[in-house]
């Protein structure tokens, strides 16, 4: 256990620890809300009924059960868990995020998600009252557990199961990738693992969660200046550059890999999800 806590506080000599830094801020989130949810293919990434059908099979699946979810972004898998009758409470940083979720809730069930504008980094949940209180914990592609005792907060929380999904191989990055070489003046290494960090822990815990991997893959239409506005978020934070510094160099590079003032940016990776009962 300390080993693999020792190596995971120890990852941050690297330029996924920097790209991390990078999207872990509420700023960044909000500037990328409207981005999400767009076509069919990122749906289908986010691997719904799969999710579904794994929780489901861990006996981690019932109606009335009570799910916290970390990082709820625009609120996917919560909306598909109150459908079948769960009472979720969903988190998260970002007031653009939330603003998005909240539009999508279908009216009918409402009464089964309670939204909080909330940093899991800052969260007590001993004053909450949350400790052992849910029956599945989750965190998906969420900075929110990033860290060993962020991971073992969400875990005293369940008492039932958990489940997490993060990347588990290099993502493509082809415009962050760019941008890097010309802010950071070197090429971008963004090996982004923590996960496996994660599942080693739970090993050296004597808890073998279920796994499974993914390959994902679709595009993501933004505006010139949507990108822009996620990009100067993003590089504030990693950046020692000025403001204006960094404007000169954003946004005529986003302009030159600009359609009719448009960027298309493809995700692709390898996603791991790990699901594990208490």
């Amino acid at each position: 256990k300390d080993f693999w806590i020792r190596e995971w506080e120890n990852d941050k000599k690297n330029d996924t620890y920097n790209v991390h830094r990078g999207f872990s801020t509420p700023e960044y989130w909000d500037k990328a809300a409207n981005t999400y949810n767009q076509n069919k293919n990122e749906v289908k990434n986010r691997r719904l009924e799969k999710t579904l059908s794994f929780l489901k099979q861990n006996k981690l699946l019932f109606k009335g059960m009570k799910v916290l979810d970390i990082g709820c972004g625009t609120g996917m898998i919560a909306i598909e868990l109150a459908k079948l009758g769960a009472k979720v409470t969903a988190l998260d940083f970002s007031k653009g995020m939330l603003g998005k979720f909240q539009k999508d809730i279908p009216p009918d069930i409402k009464k089964n998600i309670s939204i909080l504008y909330e940093d899991w980094h800052k969260i007590d949940i001993e004053s909450k009252g949350w400790k052992k209180n849910f029956d599945l914990v989750i965190a998906f592609m969420s900075p929110g557990v990033a860290s060993p005792k962020a991971f073992f907060n969400m875990m005293n929380c369940s008492k039932n199961g958990c489940a997490i999904r993060g990347w588990a191989a290099k993502r493509n990055h082809p415009i962050l990738s760019g941008l890097w070489e010309k802010i950071m003046k070197s090429p971008l290494e963004d090996k982004p693992q923590s996960i496996l960090y994660k599942i080693n822990l739970l090993f050296s815990l004597g808890v073998f969660p279920e796994i499974t991997f993914d390959s994902i893959e679709w595009d993501q239409t933004t505006t010139v200046n949507e990108a822009f506005a996620q990009q100067m978020a993003f590089f504030k934070r990693v950046s020692k550059k000025s403001h204006a510094e960094l404007e000169k160099i954003i946004y005529p590079y986003l302009e030159s890999q600009s359609t009719d003032n448009y960027i298309i940016r493809r995700h692709k990776g390898l996603t791991a999800t790990a699901v594990w009962k208490m």
